[in-house]
C-alpha cells in the first residue's frame, strides 16, 4: 500500500494508521489518507533534506533520488547533512503529531 522511500526504516506511520481505522471511512477513503500521509510525509521530508543542502548538492541528491539506491543516498547525505537521520524523524514527528491533532479533532465530530 506504501511505497518505501530512503528514509522509511526512520519513520512508523502505523499509529495514525490506527487512529485511522476508529473513524467511519471505507476501504477506499482509507487508502486515499494513507496515500495523503504518504505524500505529507514525503514532501515534508525532502523539503527539510533540501534545506540543508547546496545548490549544487540538490542536484546530486535529485539523481541519486532518480536512482533510488537507497545506500548511494545515506552515503551522500551523511557526508553532508549533520545528524540526518535525528533530522528526519524530528521533522517526521512534527509532522504526525500535527495529523494526529486533526485525526483526534475528526474523531471529535464523527
Amino acid at each position: 500500500m506504501t511505497r518505501t522511500f530512503f528514509y522509511s526504516h526512520l519513520i512508523e506511520i502505523e499509529s495514525l494508521i490506527v487512529e485511522l481505522d476508529q473513524l467511519d471511512l471505507s476501504q477506499e477513503q482509507k487508502a486515499h489518507l494513507i496515500g495523503l500521509i504518504d505524500s505529507s510525509l514525503h514532501h515534508t521530508i525532502l523539503d527539510a533534506v533540501f534545506s540543508e543542502l547546496s545548490p549544487q548538492d540538490k542536484k546530486i541528491f535529485i539523481n541519486h533520488l532518480k536512482e533510488d539506491d537507497h545506500i548511494k543516498i545515506w552515503k551522500f547525505l551523511n557526508e553532508k547533512v549533520d545528524s540526518v537521520e535525528e533530522k528526519i524523524k524530528k521533522t517526521a514527528d512534527d509532522l504526525k503529531n500535527e495529523l494526529h491533532k486533526d485525526l483526534k479533532e475528526a474523531k471529535k465530530h464523527k
